[in-house]
């Protein structure tokens, strides 16, 4: 079943999640409290302004016009009326000198105001030289009526602006805060289950956070302790099987040289078992081994690479070296993993071997080549698992342990390891490192 397109713009995080619904919440509260304020205290205060305007007018239009002089205008009538600038009135020309094309149509309070003064009336307001309200009365549609409101400052902010500015940003503060706070926990886990999956195992995590944080921590814990006693007792029982077969192999070989001369055949075969078996023994000691954090530092891998080739005299191996960053590593396991893979090419090779390096992302890398057979494709990840071995095309005796602790090394320096056929014939083995930070 396809997911629908709108589900990848989803957040899938639980930060965002929470952030998320924190902000949808948000939104509701501001909308609800903005229509709350402006239908319960904003609009009766409006109607209470107009109810007042509608009665000045009223009282203004109460008594008649006089305008029995010669030129005398309704315009100068009414001002005559006008006492302490409370009220200017204006003819349309007027009006458009004083700004009335620049005010805003208010259709609820022109509606409002026709029912206070019975006719058709036009109310407006403008705000660019302090709060102003135009009123165009029925009594004499040829003329405008400005109240200035001098109690309302246009530079302010109003209650509910600042009221809804305030919220909104404590809202979000909050949000934000207990999204943190829900995650620390969160991450703090997933750091720590990378640790235990590299084969370090961090002190136990504090239980803090919610029940079912504080509960999946706590489980956490115990698993990690348990991983820790296993690895510990497995790590002891290798040690000593390791010990326990090294004694008896030892006076094997003692034995073994005391063979006459007749039996020599049968020196070089039992000799020769015993190298293997001690060789197998290596690697067993070699997979429990941890290479610990401290023992980092910048290594060149060039460096590592001509001695590692120095010390092959077994056969001529190729370099063909570029530019290499000094990586974060172990020197003592980096030529861990070389000899290792120097070994595989040697032991299923078939006599050909090169080793490059360079740079590549924010790291450097090395490439260890054979001729050898190759191996099939399906079986190339396999061949990482501990005990496991590409028998079927590279048939060979040995413990299956050497690409495990190869991974196993690369995985704890951060980096990564890859095999691939190469198209002429044989294995191609990449390791990429991180580069070294300085501090």
């Amino acid at each position: 079943m396809k997911r629908r397109w709108w589900r990848y713009l989803l957040p899938r995080s639980a930060f965002s999640q929470t952030v998320t619904l924190i902000a949808c919440l948000l939104m509701i509260n501001q909308l609800v409290s903005y229509l709350t304020v402006t239908i319960y205290f904003i609009k009766p205060s409006y109607q209470q302004i107009n109810q007042l305007i509608a009665r000045q007018i009223n009282l203004l239009f109460a008594d008649g016009i006089d305008i029995g002089r010669e030129h005398f205008t309704v315009v100068d009538a009414l001002n005559a009326k006008v006492h302490g600038g409370e009220m200017q009135i204006f003819n349309q020309k007027q009006a458009r000198e004083a700004g009335i094309e620049d005010s805003t149509y208010y259709g609820f309070l022109s509606s409002q105001m026709s029912q206070y003064l019975q006719g058709d009336a036009e109310v407006r307001i403008s705000q660019h030289q302090g709060l102003q309200v135009w009123i165009k009365p029925p009594q004499a549609p040829s003329v405008w009526i400005r109240v200035p409101l001098d109690g309302w400052n246009e530079n302010a902010l109003s209650p509910l602006n600042l009221y809804l500015m305030v919220i909104g940003a404590l809202s979000v503060a909050g949000g934000w805060w207990f999204a943190r706070q829900q995650n620390r926990p969160l991450r703090r886990l997933r750091d720590a289950a990378q640790d235990v999956s590299r084969g370090d195992y961090p002190e136990p995590l504090p239980l803090v956070g919610s029940s079912e944080i504080i509960e999946v921590t706590n489980t956490f814990n115990k698993m990690a302790v348990s991983m820790k006693q296993l690895e510990q007792d497995r790590a002891l029982l290798m040690a000593g099987i390791s010990h326990d077969l090294r004694t008896p192999l030892t006076r094997i070989r003692l034995a073994s040289e005391m063979m006459s001369a007749q039996d020599s055949y049968l020196q070089e075969g039992i000799i020769k078992d015993i190298e293997d078996m001690d060789a197998i023994i290596n690697q067993f000691i070699a997979y429990i081994r941890h290479d610990q954090q401290h023992d980092r530092a910048a290594v060149e891998l060039n460096q590592l690479i001509t001695e590692v080739a120095q010390l092959e005299n077994r056969i001529d191996i190729q370099l063909k070296l570029g530019q290499c960053r000094p990586v974060n590593a172990s020197s003592v396991a980096v030529k861990r993993v070389l000899g290792n893979l120097v070994e595989n090419a040697l032991r299923y090779g078939d006599g050909w071997i090169q080793i490059s390096s360079g740079n590549e992302d924010d790291g450097a890398y090395f490439v260890v080549e054979d001729n050898g057979p190759g191996i099939a494709a399906d079986q190339v990840e396999k061949l990482f698992q501990p005990f496991t071995q590409g028998d079927t095309a590279r048939g060979s005796v040995g413990s299956g342990l050497g690409l495990a602790i190869i991974k196993r090394i690369v995985e704890r320096h951060h980096g990564q390891v890859s095999l691939s056929n190469r198209p002429a014939g044989g294995l191609r083995a990449k390791v990429w490192l991180p580069q070294w930070q300085d501090a």
